[in-house]
Order: structure tokens, then sequence, then C-alpha cells
């Protein structure tokens, strides 16, 4: 027993144990930050970075954030144009300063910091670069800073990218070890097969049996921005459902998404891990 807790011994006084915050990785893909426009809404950050104040008494959040090329592709029209990945990898080089850039501003408005990772798929692969990125992200978070996360496109190749954020964030997750899971899509979660077609969509809220929920998934739905569509989602949560996190597949377009989420005031599917 050191001095300091003898002294309280003798006065009789209990030293609080701090409250260990629930950590959550949310992913926002680019039609959640677009609000399907063709332009990064500041509006919808600003919307999550309000949330993130409200909750960050009782939440620490990581981001992993898509957006870079929508961002650059307000800004410049490049010579070469179509869906070549040398093309994709220099808009997200322009991109994303100027995704930094908004989620700065946004976020210092509401007292909040922020600081960026860029992340490879060899990241994972390598001990000292997983132990690396939990010691960097928990420094982060220790000192009041939200890390936002993004895929290091200038340095990948078609032959070794992730596919998409929903990947990246699932393996993020799963090496971060977090307390949640929070995909923020352009549905309220996962829709039972045929709803959509009826024109009724019908939410399946609560899910244990991945492979249950494939069969409900429609194929070749991908976002018209993003690379993903609902079954890398799915995807994403066989790596964290397997790693014992819970996964929320959430309505990213509706404002205070996470925290009705977390109030149950809206309908999202939840898979259990």
């Amino acid at each position: 027993m050191d001095k300091l807790d003898k002294i309280l011994q003798q006065n009789n006084i209990e030293m609080e144990t701090p409250k260990r915050k629930k950590r959550i990785l949310l992913k926002l893909g680019s039609n959640t930050l677009t609000k399907e426009t063709d332009h990064i809404s500041r509006g919808k950050i600003e919307d999550i970075g309000r949330q993130i104040a409200t909750l960050k008494d009782d939440y620490e959040f990581v981001i992993i954030s898509s957006g870079a090329v929508a961002v650059a592709k307000q800004f410049v029209n490049l010579e070469r144009s179509g869906e070549n990945i040398d093309v994709k990898q220099a808009l997200a080089s322009i991109g994303q300063p100027h995704l930094m850039r908004i989620f700065q501003e946004s976020f210092r408005e509401l007292g909040l910091l922020i600081g960026q990772c860029l992340l490879s798929p060899n990241d994972f692969s390598n001990e000292e670069s997983r132990q690396n990125i939990i010691n960097t992200v928990n420094v982060l978070v220790e000192n009041d800073y939200i890390p936002i996360i993004n895929e290091n496109d200038t340095s990948s190749t078609d032959a070794i990218k992730f596919g998409d954020n929903d990947n990246l964030a699932a393996q993020t997750a799963a090496l971060l070890n977090v307390d949640l899971f929070i995909i923020a899509t352009n549905t309220h979660g996962v829709y039972k097969k045929g709803t959509i077609e009826a024109k009724t969509p019908e939410t399946i809220r609560n899910v244990n049996d991945l492979d249950e929920l494939k069969k409900e998934v429609m194929s070749g739905s991908k976002s018209a921005h993003g690379t993903g569509g609902m079954g890398s989602k799915v995807s994403a949560a066989e790596i964290t459902q397997k790693a014992k996190i819970e996964t929320w597949i959430v309505n990213g377009l509706d404002d205070n998404f996470i925290l009705n989420s977390i109030n149950d005031k809206v309908h999202f599917t939840k898979i259990q891990h």
C-alpha cells in the first residue's frame, strides 16, 4: 500500500475508479457523407460530431471514413476518366486532405479533436504494424482525439485492396477489440427478402445466424458512390462476429442516427456476437 492509499484509508476516503467508456467503431460510407448527392455534406458531418459530443462521457469513438474520392470530384476533373485504379488513387490523394479539413473544421466547432490514420492491407498481416495501430489509436483516444481512419489508397494496388471500407472497418474493429461496430448505410439495416419489391421494406431486427441473413441479402445492390453493398456489410459482420463484437447496420442518412440507435428509437439490424 502506498502513502496515498494509507492517507485515504485513515480518512476513510475511497478513490473512485474512472468509469470505463465503451469504444464504438463507426464506419461512414460515401453515400452517408454525401447524403446520396454528388457533394460531401458538411451538415451530415456536423450531425455526426454533435452526436459524438453528446455521447463522449460514456463512449469513445474511432471512425472509418470513406469519401476521399467523392470530395476530389467536387474540385477536379482529371484528364483520364473512368474506373481505372490509377485515376481513383489520384482522386483519393487529392480528396483526402480536403475530407480531413472538413472533419477538422466541423468537429473543432464542437470542441472535438481529430487525428488521421491511413492503413494498408499489409498493416494487418505484420504483427509489429498491428501493434503500432493499436498503440497509436489508444494514445489518440486517451488524449481525447478521435482517430479518423481510411485506406491508404495511393499506395494500394487493385490486387491487394481491401475491396471496400466495410472490410477495413471490420478488420480494424477486431484488431482494436471494440465494444460495438456500427456500419452507417442508406437503409434501416437489412430488409427481409421481397419486402423491397413490395415497397414495404421490413427490417430484420436481430440476427444470430449470419448464414440465414445472407439468404435475405439481395446481390448486385452496390451503393452509388461507394464500392460496397449490403453483401459486403454482412461479410464485414462475419469478421466482427468471430471476434465476438456486436455489429449494427443503421441508416446514416437520418439525423441523430447514432443516438436513436443507442436509445432504440429506430429500426436497424443488430447482429449478435
